[in-house]
């Protein structure tokens, strides 16, 4: 089993999703990035670029971070109402990421 790997962290606000990086190594995790804010950025391509300059970083993990990326963007976009349950939703179906609430 993998024991240093690279996370998504999310902030689930219920105007903006936030994004980082981490890196962790076996029960410990790092902050790669600072957070970026989306819609009021571009999170997604602040995090490519972060990707792309980060050469120690595979391009397969690259892909599956900017997929994941995605997805969750994507659901935070589509739920009906930003309450919990959303966020409780959202842990269930993507757990290799991390979220906080406010």
């Amino acid at each position: 089993m993998e024991t240093n790997f690279i996370i998504l962290r999310f902030l689930w606000l219920e105007k903006s999703i936030a994004v980082s990086l981490d890196y962790s190594v076996e029960n410990n995790s790092f902050p790669l990035t600072e957070y970026y804010f989306w819609p009021q950025s571009d999170a997604w391509d602040d995090i490519r670029i972060f990707l792309e300059n980060s050469t120690w970083i595979t391009q397969s993990e690259s892909i599956y971070l900017l997929n994941t990326l995605t997805e969750v963007i994507n659901y935070w976009q589509d739920k009906n109402e930003h309450d919990l349950k959303n966020l409780e939703n959202a842990i269930k179906l993507f757990t290799r990421v991390r979220f906080v609430n406010s």
